[in-house]
C-alpha cells in the first residue's frame, strides 16, 4: 500500500499542479490532503476546486477552518507584531476573494482522518491531522521532546501520525517507554506543497509505504519517502507582486522561509 500525503498548499496553484503531476507519476494506491488549501496567494478558489474535482479526501487546516467561517483569524501563532500584521493581510485578502461555494466546502472539511489497517496479526492505526490531534493549530516541530510527542500519539491511539502546519518535513521514530516491550510509533511531518519553510524552495510531499509485513514492532517495516518537486516559483511569486498582497510573501517562496 503506497499512500501519497500532501499539505499546506496556501493558494499556490502552480505548486499544486506540479505536486499532483508528480503524484500521478508515482501511481500511489491512495492520496490524502492534510489541509491549508488557502491563504498567502491569489488562487484559493482554483486550489479548492482542483482538490474537489479530483475527489481527494481532505482535512481542514487552520486557514481552511478560519476562512470557511469568514473569520479574521487564521489561528496562526505568530511570534512578532510584524508577522501578525502580515497574517492579517492574508486573511482579509483571502476572505475577500473566496466564493461562497468554496467557503462552504472548507466549512465541511473534517478535523482528521483515521485509517485502521490489519495487515497481519498486528493492528496498525494511521492518523492524519493538520497540526496535532489536540489542536488544529498546534505546532509539532522536529525538536519536540520525545516523551511529549509519544504521549500525544499514545493518547490519540496513533501508530503512524502524519501532519503538516510547520512546513518543515521530518520523520521521527519513537519507541515505547516500556523497556520490556517494543512498540514503534512514527511521527511524520509531510512538509509543504506551496510554502516551504526549510530553505528548500521545492515543494514537498510524502509517499508512505506499508507492506503486508509492516508492524509496530519493527521500525524499518514502515517507509516514508519525502518527494521534492520543482514548480514555477516565479509565476507564483509574480502573482503576489502583481496583486494586492505584500511582496514579502513572494520572497518567502523564493527563499523558502
Amino acid at each position: 500500500m503506497r499512500i501519497a500525503l500532501f499539505s499546506d498548499i496556501h493558494a499556490n496553484l502552480p505548486a499544486l499542479k506540479a505536486c499532483l503531476k508528480s503524484i500521478e507519476e508515482q501511481k500511489p494506491d491512495a492520496v490524502y490532503c492534510l489541509g491549508d488549501l488557502v491563504g498567502y496567494n491569489i488562487w484559493p478558489n482554483e486550489v479548492i476546486n482542483e482538490i474537489r474535482q479530483r475527489g481527494i479526501p481532505t482535512i481542514a487546516g487552520n486557514y481552511d477552518f478560519g476562512i470557511g467561517r469568514a473569520s479574521d483569524d487564521c489561528g496562526c501563532a505568530y511570534k512578532t507584531d510584524h508577522d501578525k500584521d502580515m497574517g492579517k493581510i492574508s486573511v482579509l485578502f483571502t476572505n475577500s476573494i473566496v466564493k461562497e461555494g468554496e467557503r462552504k466546502y472548507l466549512r465541511t472539511l473534517p478535523a482528521h482522518i483515521r485509517l485502521e489497517f490489519q495487515l497481519n496479526e498486528d493492528k496498525m492505526n494511521l492518523l492524519l491531522v493538520h497540526g496535532s490531534p489536540r489542536r488544529i493549530n498546534e505546532y509539532l516541530f522536529e525538536d519536540r521532546e520525545e516523551k511529549s510527542l509519544w504521549r500525544i500519539m499514545e493518547q490519540a491511539d496513533a501508530d503512524i501520525m502524519c501532519f503538516g502546519h510547520t512546513h518543515k518535513p521530518y520523520h521521527r521514530v519513537l519507541n515505547s517507554m516500556d523497556e520490556n516491550k517494543n512498540h514503534f510509533r512514527h511521527a511524520i511531518n509531510i512538509g509543504s506543497v506551496g510554502k516551504p519553510k526549510d530553505g528548500d524552495t521545492r515543494g514537498c510531499y510524502v509517499m508512505l509505504t506499508l507492506h503486508e509485513f509492516s508492524n509496530t514492532k519493527v521500525a524499518e517495516s514502515i517507509e516514508a519517502e519525502f518527494v521534492r518537486f520543482e514548480y514555477d516559483i516565479e509565476k507564483a511569486a509574480k502573482a503576489i507582486e502583481d496583486g494586492l498582497l505584500p511582496g514579502e510573501y513572494a520572497e518567502m517562496l523564493r527563499k523558502a522561509y
